[in-house]
C-alpha cells in the first residue's frame, strides 16, 4: 500500500538525543493505513500562496473573499486586499484556494511587554462557584493593569464533551471553536435576575471550600441554575446576530451537544444513523430538540458576552490553543472525513520523558486538511483569536512534522509525517494580522533544524524557558516569550525545595532526580541566588533578570507569584495525581494585597 500524494513519512529522524532512527517498515505501512488512502475525500482542491503584486501560478479569472471579481488575471495588483480568494482556471472545473496574507505574523509597537501566567480555573474569587470563572477573569485582567502588566495568558478555555465526568485537562477538547461553559458567572448571564438564585449560589459558593476543583459538581449546579434561567425565557435580542456570525460551527457544536445529553458523550457509540454530522437523522434529530440545540447556542452566547467584557477590562487577554481535540468529540465528529484513522498524535521519548507519549489525539491527514482549503484550521484560528491580543499555538512544531502513533503500539513505535508549514503559517500569518495579535509558538521539545528560523521569519515568538536553557536569559532572543517555565513543569519553590520529587512519588513515579537538579541548577544560575535563598527571594531575582533580557514578552506564572509548591500539571499521569484541578492558595481579591505579588510586579515592571 502505498502513501497518498503529499503524505510525507518520514523513514528516519534524528532523537532528542541526537541519535538517528530508522522507521520500521511495518510503522510506515500502519501509518499508511491511517491515512485511508483508498478512500475518496470530498472537496479536495489546490491551495497557492500569493502576494500583492506577484505573479499568479497560473492565470485565471479572480473572484475576492467579499465575492468582488477582478476578471482575467496573471499578476495580482499591487493593492491586492489580504484574504482567502478564488481563481479559477477556464479549462478547469476546480478552483484554486489562493492565499494572499502578509507572510509575517502582527507585532505591537512597542515590541516591549510582560504579563502573568494564569490557569484561570484556579483563580476563584470568594463569588465564583467553586472554579474561576469569566468575571474572575475580568478582575484578573483589570488588577494586571493596574500593576503594570500588559497581558494575561490563560489555559485554553475551550468545551470538553458535555455531560460527567467532565474533563480536566484544557489540552483535550471536545472542540477547538467553542467555550465551556463551566467558565460563567451565572449571576451576570442575561435573564438571571427573572429566578432565584440565593440557595444554587450559596450550594456554588461553597465548593470554594475545597481547593481541589470538583468539576463534576460544578457542572451539575451551574447547568440546574442556566437551565432555571433558560426555562424562564431570558431576552434574546442579539443571540440572531450571534448565531449569524457563527454560521454553521454553532449549530454543528449545539446539535452535538444535544444528542450527547441524550445518547452519551461519545459519537462513535451513538446510534449509527446519527455518526455524521451531515445525516438526515440529524437533521430530524435538531427539529425534534430545537429547544434543546437553542438552549446550548444560547449557551455560548453568554459566554461570548462575558468573554468580551473581560477582554476590555484590563490587560490584553492571549489565548491558547491546543494541538488537537478529543476524537469522541464534537470537532472529531464534524470532521471525521479529514482524521487519520487507526494513529494519534504524541511525541517520542526525550531527556524529560523518555517513554515518548501518546496524547490519543487525532491527527489530520495533511492531504485532506489542505483539500478542505484549511477551513478546520481556518475556524479554528478565528475562534482562539477572538477578544485576543496574542495567540498561543500549543506545540507548533506540528505545523511541520507531527508524530503519528499507530493503535497498539508504544509511542516510541511511530513515525514524523510532513506537514504543509508554509501554508499553514500563511494562514496563522493572516489571521494574526486580521486580528492585530500577537502569536506565540510553543516550539519545545525535538526541534530539527531551520524550523526556529522559520518562525522567527515569520514573526512567531519562540518560547525559551530558564529551566531549559543553558545560557542566560541576557542570550535570550528578542522575538521570545520569556519564562522560567510552563503548566507541566516544577514551579519554582517545588523546584528549589524539591518537593516536586515528593509529589512525584505520591503520584506512585520514579522520581525524575536529575532532572530536577539540572533544572534547579539553571534556576539558581539565572537567579543568582545561593543555594540558602528562599524561595520568594529565588522568584524575585530571577523574574528581574528575565524581564531584562531582550525578550518582547516575559511572564510569570501566578503560582509562581503566590509560591505554590504542586506543579500544575505533570505529563506522565493521567488519574495518578490531580493534575488540572488545584486553585490558588488565595481569591483573586487577595491578590491586590498579596505582597508577594505586588513585589514580583515591581520587579519586572522596573524591568
Amino acid at each position: 500500500m502505498s502513501a497518498p500524494r503529499g503524505a510525507g513519512i518520514d523513514a528516519s529522524y534524528v532523537d532528542a538525543f541526537g541519535l538517528r532512527r530508522e522507521v520500521p517498515a511495518d510503522v510506515q505501512a500502519a501509518v499508511v493505513r491511517a491515512m485511508r488512502p483508498g478512500e475518496e475525500a470530498a472537496g479536495r482542491e489546490p491551495v497557492a500562496i500569493g502576494r500583492p503584486g506577484g505573479r499568479l501560478p497560473m492565470p485565471g479569472e479572480l473572484t475576492l473573499e467579499d465575492g468582488t471579481q477582478l476578471g482575467p488575471v496573471d499578476r495580482l495588483p499591487r493593492d491586492m486586499p489580504f484574504g482567502y480568494h478564488r481563481l479559477q482556471r477556464p479549462s478547469s472545473d476546480a478552483g484554486t484556494l489562493l492565499i494572499v496574507g502578509p507572510g509575517r505574523c502582527h507585532l505591537p509597537d512597542p515590541l516591549r511587554a510582560w504579563g502573568w501566567a494564569a490557569q484561570l480555573y484556579a483563580a476563584r474569587s470568594s463569588a465564583s462557584w467553586g472554579i474561576g470563572d469569566l468575571a474572575d477573569l475580568a478582575a484578573l485582567t483589570a488588577w494586571s493593569r493596574e500593576v503594570g502588566a500588559e497581558y494575561v495568558v490563560v489555559n485554553p478555555l475551550l468545551a470538553p464533551r458535555p455531560g460527567l465526568p467532565q474533563e480536566a485537562s484544557p489540552y483535550f477538547p471536545s472542540t477547538r471553536r467553542f467555550r465551556s461553559p463551566l467558565y460563567l458567572r451565572i449571576e451576570e448571564v442575561r435573564g438571571a435576575e427573572m429566578v432565584d438564585l440565593a440557595a444554587r449560589s450559596a450550594a456554588g459558593r461553597a465548593l470554594n471550600a475545597e481547593r481541589l476543583i470538583d468539576r463534576d459538581r460544578v457542572q451539575a449546579c451551574k447547568m440546574a441554575a442556566l437551565e432555571g434561567i433558560w426555562a424562564a425565557r431570558p431576552p434574546l435580542d442579539g443571540l440572531d446576530a450571534y448565531r449569524a456570525e457563527q454560521g454553521a460551527a454553532l449549530r454543528e457544536w449545539a446539535v452535538f451537544s444535544a444528542v450527547a445529553e441524550r445518547h452519551g458523550a461519545g459519537w462513535r457509540h451513538w446510534p449509527q444513523a446519527l455518526r455524521r454530522s451531515d445525516a438526515a437523522a440529524i437533521r430530524r434529530f435538531a427539529a425534534d430538540w430545537s429547544d434543546r440545540v437553542a438552549f446550548h447556542e444560547w449557551l455560548q452566547w453568554q459566554i461570548d458576552l462575558q468573554l468580551q467584557r473581560a477582554s476590555t477590562s484590563g490587560a490584553a487577554l492571549v489565548h491558547d490553543v491546543p494541538i488537537g481535540f478529543d476524537s469522541d468529540g464534537a470537532d472529531a465528529w464534524a470532521w471525521q472525513d479529514l482524521l487519520a484513522d487507526g494513529a494519534s498524535m504524541g511525541v517520542p521519548p526525550d531527556p524529560f520523558n523518555r517513554a515518548g507519549q501518546d496524547w490519543g489525539l487525532p491527527p489530520f491527514v495533511p492531504e485532506r486538511l489542505r483539500g478542505a482549503g484549511y477551513r478546520p484550521f481556518i475556524e479554528t484560528l478565528r475562534a482562539s483569536l477572538r477578544y485576543a491580543g496574542g495567540l498561543r499555538i500549543d506545540h507548533v512544531l506540528g505545523l511541520f512534522r507531527q508524530w503519528w502513533v499507530p493503535r497498539g503500539n508504544e509511542p516510541t513505535a511511530g513515525a514524523y509525517v510532513r506537514y504543509p508549514a508554509d501554508e499553514l503559517l500563511e494562514i496563522v500569518a493572516l489571521e494574526s494580522e486580521r486580528a492585530g495579535a500577537l502569536v506565540i509558538g510553543e516550539d519545545l521539545g525535538t526541534v530539527e533544524p531551520g524550523v526556529r528560523r522559520e518562525l522567527r521569519r515569520r514573526r512567531l515568538l519562540s518560547s525559551r524557558l530558564v529551566y531549559f536553557e543553558r545560557r542566560p536569559p541576557a542570550s535570550y532572543p528578542r522575538l521570545a516569550l520569556a519564562s522560567v517555565g510552563t503548566h507541566d513543569l516544577p514551579t519554582i519553590a517545588g523546584a528549589w525545595l524539591r518537593s516536586d520529587l515528593d509529589d512525584q512519588v505520591r503520584a506512585g513515579l520514579v522520581p525524575d532526580v536529575a532532572g530536577l537538579a539540572a533544572m534547579r541548577h539553571r534556576l539558581a544560575r539565572a537567579a543568582g541566588s545561593p543555594t540558602d535563598t528562599e524561595p520568594r527571594e529565588v522568584t524575585e531575582t530571577v523574574h528581574a533578570a528575565l524581564a531584562r533580557s531582550p525578550s518582547a514578552l516575559v511572564t510569570a506564572s501566578l503560582e509562581d507569584a503566590l509560591a505554590v509548591q504542586e506543579r500544575v500539571n505533570n505529563p506522565r499521569t493521567v488519574r495518578e495525581r490531580p493534575n488540572w484541578s488545584r486553585a490558588l492558595p488565595e481569591p483573586v481579591e487577595a491578590l491586590v494585597a498579596d505582597r508577594g505579588a505586588r513585589r514580583l510586579a515591581r520587579m519586572m515592571r522596573r524591568g
